[in-house]
């Protein structure tokens, strides 16, 4: 049996044990560690048996760290015995999870590491269908106790990264642990790419609550083929008639068409839109329209523009170009446009994140005053035919 069936057959709970099981018979490992990222995206931590972990990694400062932000395997010195480390990035279709990690007795060979890298995502893929079956790794994932609300929120979204020829994209909210009505959401198909970025109103497991409900209705409006006109119309009736219009969620909504770089827009309320091209980043201006479920019957136009290869994308919600710091100065466009240009290099998961971290610090080590979302989409177009 190959080690990738032996993780399908494996009990959910027990993927790590399965996978260090055939790693040493196979590649000779003594020792295998599992550390997923946490919601926060500053540490990575151990999977350890319930109910507690092993002493967190920190990405920023950790070899572990650099093969999770690089998505790239690292290899160091064993330092406690002879042989070598391998970082190996978990991900599952650009979506990063964490490293694993495994001691080797000796630096592996060209062809070996592929292999290995192969089964990390594996592991991966594997991870995500375990979830529904046991609460190991969620649990591994959380450096404090989640709110009820923060729980709700992240359990509703696609992930916090995906990839494909044309694109990648990457996502991120704070406060991680307490975050109340921000979200995104996306989806694709063979020919176009849907992203919503959701700001509800409101706070703790009200703000929750209605951002679940506008999400749920834009992608049952989305599942049954409705256009984004659509979408927005069903998510806007479905609010208001839940709320009478006491309570709104503002949402960007974009559609964009793979083979050509169209995308279409609707701007129902805060989230903005700022493009980095050619090093010059700009605010991209919509005309904005009302939020959905603020009155019956609202009517959405859309909008059109053209995205080119090599454009970033960066949505945010108010929580980040509206903030002030703790003095009461304003975030602003100024210090927005300073993080996008100096997270360029950056892939767009890891630019998200970036940018989360440059407001986290100007925020002092103060909570955020508001729930804080940032999208980051990098626009590659259609490969070469």
């Amino acid at each position: 049996m190959g080690i990738e069936q032996a993780l399908r057959t494996s009990p959910p709970h027990a993927l790590l044990d399965t996978l260090h099981a055939r790693l040493r018979s196979d590649f000779g490992a003594t020792g295998t560690e599992l550390l997923l990222a946490d919601y926060k995206l500053s540490v990575l931590q151990p999977v350890t048996r319930l109910p507690e972990t092993a002493a967190p990694l920190a990405i920023r400062t950790t070899t572990a760290g650099r093969a999770f932000t690089s998505q790239r395997v690292l290899l160091e010195p064993d330092r406690d015995r002879d042989g070598v480390v391998a970082h190996l990035p978990v991900a599952v279709r650009g979506d990063r999870l964490g490293v694993l990690v495994t001691r080797l007795p000796e630096a592996p060979d060209a062809d070996v590491l592929p292999a290995l890298a192969e089964l990390a995502t594996a592991l991966g893929h594997e991870l995500v269908v375990a979830e529904r079956d046991t609460d190991l790794y969620l649990r591994a994932r959380r450096r404090e106790r989640l709110s009820l609300a923060a729980e709700m929120q992240w359990q509703l979204l696609p992930g916090r990264g995906c990839a494909r020829a044309e694109y990648s994209l990457g996502g991120q909210l704070e406060p991680a642990y307490t975050i109340n009505g921000d979200n995104f959401d996306w989806s694709a198909t063979s020919d176009r790419l849907t992203v919503t970025v959701s700001n509800g109103m409101g706070e703790g497991i009200q703000a929750a609550l209605l951002t679940n409900l506008a999400i749920s209705a834009l992608r049952n409006a989305r599942r049954a083929g409705l256009d984004l006109q659509g979408q927005a119309a069903l998510a806007d009736q479905a609010i208001y008639a839940q709320h009478g219009g006491s309570c709104h969620v503002s949402t960007l909504l974009l559609e964009f068409e793979l083979s050509t770089g169209n995308v279409s827009v609707i701007d129902a309320g805060s989230p903005r839109m700022l493009r980095m091209r050619g090093g010059e980043v700009t605010l991209v201006p919509f005309e904005r329209q009302l939020p959905l479920g603020m009155f019956d019957g609202t009517d959405y136009e859309v909008q059109r523009l053209r995205v080119e290869p090599g454009d970033r994308l960066v949505v945010v919600s108010d929580g980040v170009h509206a903030a002030r710091s703790p003095h009461g100065s304003d975030y602003g466009s100024t210090n927005l446009d300073r993080i996008i240009r100096g997270s360029h290099h950056l892939p767009a998961p890891e630019a998200a994140r970036a940018i989360i971290a440059e407001l986290l610090d100007y925020h002092e080590g103060t909570d955020l005053l508001d729930d804080a979302v940032v999208v980051c989409l990098d626009w590659t177009g259609p490969p070469a035919p």
